[in-house]
């Protein structure tokens, strides 16, 4: 495990299961013991140590500290998304009153380790964003996700919007989060439906919750290319410009879990 003497700036990463305090003594249990061997595949997965993580543990909840090192693109993308599938493995075998459903957060900052945990204002911070509304709100929107992510507006600038991992920013929601005292933009996201979790409108940062791109002043998902103008402009509805760069082409060999995916199938010659 490492350790560091002082203030260090550490991601914070946080994940606190949904309605355990309504299950029974045995289902506590269960996911007491099932919960850190989630978190630990998701993070062998994701080619993370969380060995090398400090750890605090609180029953239903976790809260894990580690030194900024450069990967974290790697931790909001590969990590989140290999629990998400870790996660729909372990439900896939319950009953659905025995789903264990997470709220997930990262946030970054300068972060001591104390004698009785960690001290600094980021860990106060995770924890406000963990208890977001929000979040139980998503969770109570989407049934049937079995994660909802929270990235601080740091985390979200600096790995999302900044084009270091393989998501959209179009896949998170622009919220307010004000618990107790603390009061922070933060950015919202259901990462199995791959969609944003809600919309929200705030001057200055996002239209109805979407990030406004700095090089175009635009959300992304205004920008227009040709083809797509086309149909704007024509008002007809229909595009036939052909556009190669456009066409992605991936060849599957075996089976494909593909539930929830929509296929169009074509061909080139239109």
């Amino acid at each position: 495990m490492l350790e560091w003497s002082g203030f260090c700036h550490c991601a914070c990463i946080a994940v606190d299961a949904q309605a355990y305090g309504s299950k029974n003594d045995r289902s506590q249990s269960e996911i007491q013991h099932d919960l850190p061997r989630l978190l630990d595949r998701a993070a062998r997965g994701a080619g993370l140590d969380r060995a090398r993580w400090q750890i605090q543990r609180k029953g239903d909840e976790q809260l894990a500290v580690r030194p900024l090192d450069g990967t974290e693109p790697r931790l909001v993308d590969d990590y989140v998304r290999h629990l998400v599938a870790e996660l729909r493995r372990y439900n896939a075998q319950r009953v659905p009153e025995a789903r264990m459903r997470l709220r997930a957060v990262v946030h970054q900052g300068l972060v001591e380790l104390a004698e009785n945990g960690f001290a600094g204002s980021a860990v106060v911070a995770t924890a406000r964003l963990l208890g977001a509304r929000q979040l139980y709100d998503a969770l109570a929107a989407h049934p049937d996700a079995d994660l909802v992510l929270l990235l601080s507006d740091d985390v979200f600038r600096s790995t999302v919007a900044g084009g270091h991992t393989t998501l959209s920013t179009d896949d998170f929601t622009h919220v307010t989060v004000q618990v107790k005292e603390y009061e922070a933009v933060a950015w919202l996201s259901v990462p199995a439906l791959g969609v944003p979790a809600g919309t929200s409108r705030e001057p200055g940062t996002a239209e109805a919750g979407r990030f406004v791109a700095p090089a175009s002043g635009m959300p992304a998902a205004d920008r227009l290319g040709p083809a797509a103008a086309a149909v704007t402009e024509g008002g007809t509805g229909i595009s036939n410009e052909y556009r190669a760069e456009s066409i992605n082409v991936t060849n599957v060999a075996g089976s494909v879990d593909a539930r929830g995916a929509v296929f169009g199938f074509g061909s080139a010659g239109g």
